[in-house]
């Protein structure tokens, strides 16, 4: 027997640029912001608590500007996630499941459906409010799901899930 390793022509392999995403659901941009608003809330809500119960001069004096900067910095942050969401794109193939995601550090996660183990659909009380779930692939040998797309319509994700489901179980 001999043993061959042929090249592979990187022309030849499946192009995924090519691939037509389809971004996720407007409506999660919402609960995107929510989410935002109450941790920004919480931490400069606990920041003014803080004027109160610091009665050091050095911390005094310097406290608005303290406090402009956490809120500069939270305005910065919450910026950079509404431009973020319109980066979070997915498709599914007859093969694969593509999802890309990022702003600053882009990536795009594809997951062959014969590596899936199993797929989960979950939705919070605030997703199910605006009708969104999240869509969690688990493929072998990793703790965990190895790619979580959130904000799918909650109808969109479960025919994903009933896809994935009846390709890993064989019943396509």
């Amino acid at each position: 027997m001999n043993f061959t390793n042929l090249q592979i022509q990187v022309e030849d392999l499946p192009n995924v640029e090519g691939v037509t995403l389809k971004p996720i659901a407007k409506s999660y941009l919402k609960i995107i912001a929510l989410n935002s608003l109450a941790l920004y809330s919480l931490i400069l809500g606990a920041l003014y608590g803080l004027k109160h119960l610091v009665k050091e001069d050095g911390f005094q004096d310097n406290f608005w500007y303290v406090f402009l900067g956490v809120l500069v910095i939270c305005i910065i942050n919450f910026i950079i996630s509404v431009l973020a969401f319109k980066k979070r794109k997915y498709a599914v193939r007859g093969h694969d499941v593509i999802y890309a995601k990022g702003l600053i550090v882009h990536s795009v996660t594809t997951v062959p459906i014969s590596r899936i183990q199993h797929v989960e659909e979950s939705r919070s009380w605030l997703a199910r409010h605006f009708g969104l779930s999240t869509l969690k692939i688990f493929t072998a040998g990793e703790a965990g799901s190895d790619l979580s797309i959130k904000g799918l319509p909650h109808i969109e994700a479960k025919g994903i899930n009933d896809f994935i489901s009846a390709e890993v179980n064989g019943n396509s």
